[in-house]
């Protein structure tokens, strides 16, 4: 039964009422409380018809009523968002607001929010088997996250998304921040609920539009101003507002805000910006304060094997969850960035997961898990879906061509997703006339073949077994497409 916020109860017992004021009272200054504990009580009602305390004590009621994990108490919820919810405060010890933000924080802090386990490593080469727990759920490593720049994979419906077998997935700073806001993503619960991801995020930092909007932008020791690519405006970021930003989307991984240049670059830019990255991941990491979400570090330095093992010691000082390897796959050729990670990853802590940044094609993939990545991400599958090209052991099939006119095989035989339930034939024809649907298909298909590749990785590394996988992958895709 209801009764008047503080009046007495319905049933003339005032203990809810004498709760209701006492959790009021720790809210408001103890200069304006007595300091017995009777005496308190009767200040307290004496001093409730005040705006100001009335105010306090609505407040720390609703405090004490907030629902972990941004749920609140809605009349016919499913028992398995109980247990689930159960589950994770076992787990974690962790209450989340609406918005995301933490509630409170574990005993154990982060480490009992975030984990990296080591499984196990390929007995023949630097590849790794391992795991990562966030408060969403366990990253099975190494693993490939899409591309959901503006909250969405571009034509996959979230719930296709999640059969594709992808396990976390990657948001946009920059383009989140102008459209819709991250405030309005906050006021809308979280990236999370706003697009419908229930499993682990990671949003970028928005360095990388440094260099990609390179001509719009200026650089200085404070941060960038650049213009839009939309309408032009001005649009300063630095390493506090990118942390901003990334907390008020509360992805479960956020990335340090660093210095991204093309690559090949004379030595003294490139040192120039590896130096900035450092001083900016310190600083990004001081303006760090969610307790649920991981902050990574970003290894730069070029093509300089030198300055990478620089950036990567002076990184692992700062002690962060989790580092990246970024500024590769900007213009340099990949058998480069094959010897940039061979002089690299041997510099990173080995009890951390690590990060290969916008890469890539699958042979990419297989030779960053060679030498001891375990995670990465790249727009190329759904791109290149959009446009008519497949993914397969046989390498890349493009669909529009005339051979696939009268094809009524599958892409391929055993892959799981939608458009392998149709012939080449079939899609070819969507893309041919200019259905929306043969995009979709392929976009889904690829990002099927990347998580599959990575789950055959993973089983491999597991039976010692990753050279033989690597060297059986790199002879199907040279052999090509059959006819």
């Amino acid at each position: 039964m209801k009764r008047p916020c503080g009046g007495a109860s319905a049933t003339g017992d005032d203990s809810g009422e004498r709760s209701f004021f006492l959790v009021a009272a720790k809210s408001v200054p103890s200069s304006g409380v007595s300091s017995g504990s009777g005496e308190q009580t009767s200040t307290v009602r004496q001093n409730v018809s005040s705006g100001a305390f009335r105010r306090a004590a609505f407040r720390a009621e609703a405090a004490s009523k907030r629902r972990p994990f941004g749920k609140t108490l809605v009349r016919g919820r499913s028992v398995e968002r109980r247990f689930e919810r159960k589950r994770q405060d076992a787990l974690f010890g962790a209450r989340i607001e609406p918005s995301g933000a933490t509630k409170s924080v574990s005993k154990l802090g982060k480490l009992a929010l975030f984990e990296y386990k080591l499984l196990k490593k390929d007995a023949k080469t630097a590849a790794r088997r391992g795991e990562f727990t966030t408060p969403r759920g366990v990253v099975q490593l190494p693993t490939f996250m899409p591309v959901g720049t503006r909250g969405s994979v571009k034509g996959v419906e979230i719930g296709l998304l999640e059969e594709t077998g992808s396990q976390i997935v990657l948001g946009n700073t920059y383009h989140l921040m102008l459209r819709p806001g991250e405030e309005i993503v906050r006021e809308l619960g979280g990236l999370h609920k706003f697009c419908g991801w229930k499993k682990p995020m990671l949003t970028d930092s928005g360095g990388f539009q440094l260099f990609s909007l390179a001509k719009l932008t200026k650089i200085n020791e404070e941060g960038a101003v650049f213009r839009s690519h939309i309408d032009g405006r001005k649009i300063a970021l630095n390493p506090e507002r990118s942390v901003a930003i990334q907390e008020a989307l509360g992805a479960d991984i956020a990335m340090v805000f660093d210095h991204v240049i093309a690559l090949p670059n004379t030595r003294r830019a490139v040192e120039d910006a590896m130096e900035r990255t450092i001083r900016w991941a310190a600083r990004s990491q001081k303006a760090h304060t969610r307790d649920d979400q991981a902050q990574f570090g970003i290894v730069q330095g070029g093509l300089e094997f030198d300055l990478r093992r620089r950036c990567a010691e002076a990184l692992a000082e700062l002690n962060f969850p989790g580092y990246a390897i970024g500024g590769l796959s900007v213009g340099e050729e990949p058998s480069a960035m094959y010897e940039c990670l061979d002089a690299t990853t041997p510099h990173m802590p080995e009890n951390k997961p690590r990060y290969l940044m916008g890469v890539g094609r699958p042979e990419d993939l297989l030779e960053g898990v060679l030498r001891g990545v375990d995670m990465f991400d790249c727009v190329m599958p759904s791109r290149n879906g959009r446009n008519a090209m497949a993914f397969s052991d046989y390498g890349p099939m493009r669909l529009r061509n005339a051979r696939y006119e009268r094809d009524d095989r599958p892409l391929e035989e055993d892959c799981p997703c939608p458009a392998c339930r149709r012939s080449r034939a079939y899609i070819r024809h969507l893309f041919v006339t200019g259905e929306m649907l043969g995009p979709v298909l392929l976009t889904i298909h690829n990002i099927t073949y990347y998580q599959r590749l990575m789950e055959r990785a993973r089983r491999a590394i597991e039976q010692d077994a990753y050279l033989e996988f690597y060297r059986e992958r790199f002879a199907g895709w040279a052999a090509g497409v059959p006819d």
